[in-house]
């Protein structure tokens, strides 16, 4: 006779009382490699086990960088108006309501001033949750303020960029936006205040053509898609394949448009880094 002989058959559990696994517990990377979410957002939201870089915001980004995650918001408050009373599918105001409903954020981009590694730094940071990252003239005018600051109180800044370009719906008034901040940055060049830009997945269209190409320093972490106009456009265009490995991080590298790429688990310590040598 058997050592073990079960006296219940069957599983007894009901449906109702089955429990499912809680949504988000697990990533998966396109390598197909899975990790536990806890796991890695303590490893900066990088996969151990193939290197790859899981697309955040600007709450995992100021985790990051600031100091106990303390810091200064700047211009919090400040939303989207409807200049062209613009309508697609739904309206322009609509959408922009719903959109700070879903991701409670109140335009794709958020300003802070805190101390990482106790020197004091002015961020900005993108969100790409926030209709594509578009830059519309809440985002321009974020940043011209974030720039004000740094001249104001001379420190450096950092911009973290991720967006599909400027936001159609604003037209004309988007555009500004890359002549604004471009002029705000060369203001910080004249006043000798670092500027670093760090370019993340993806960064794209007018932004790639202003802000995001302007730093005295121009960054990216792995395998970022970094470029103008898509690789579909392109290829139509000039009517020819594009090379491999086009418009990422590592290709723009090779060209000469990008200084150095950067480990998200090394950023924090590269920035102090480079901010003592620029300052010294």
């Amino acid at each position: 006779m058997a050592w073990f002989k079960r006296t219940d058959k069957g599983i007894k559990t009901s449906t109702q009382e089955k429990k499912d696994t809680p949504d988000g517990l697990w990533f998966k990377t396109p390598q197909g490699n899975i990790i536990h979410t806890r796991e890695l957002k303590n490893n900066a939201f990088v996969c151990p086990d193939d290197d790859y870089h899981v697309k955040i915001g600007s709450k995992e980004y100021f985790e990051l960088l600031f100091d106990d995650n303390q810091f200064e918001e700047l211009d919090a408050n400040v939303k989207s108006g409807d200049p062209l009373n613009f309508y697609d599918t739904k309206s322009y105001k609509s959408r922009i309501a719903d959109t700070i409903k879903k991701t409670e954020l109140n335009d794709a981009v958020r300003t802070a001033v805190g101390k990482m590694n106790k020197i004091d730094l002015v961020v900005a940071c993108m969100d790409f949750n926030f209709i594509g990252g578009s830059m519309g003239s809440v985002v321009g005018e974020k940043i011209a303020r974030a720039i004000d600051h740094s001249l104001k109180y001379n420190i450096p800044f950092l911009m973290i960029s991720k967006s599909g370009g400027a936001r159609m719906m604003e037209a004309g008034f988007s555009l500004m936006q890359m002549a604004k901040t471009s002029a705000k940055l060369a203001l910080l060049d004249k006043a000798g205040i670092p500027y670093i830009s760090l370019l993340t997945d993806p960064t794209t269209g007018g932004v790639t053509a202003s802000y995001a190409m302007l730093g005295d320093f121009n960054i990216a972490e792995p395998g970022s898609l970094i470029g103008f106009a898509g690789p579909r456009v392109i290829r139509e265009t000039i009517g020819k394949d594009l090379p491999k490995g086009f418009q990422s991080a590592e290709f723009v590298l090779e060209h000469g448009f990008l200084d150095f790429i950067i480990d998200r688990r090394q950023l924090k310590n590269r920035l102090t880094i480079l901010l003592n040598l620029l300052k010294n």
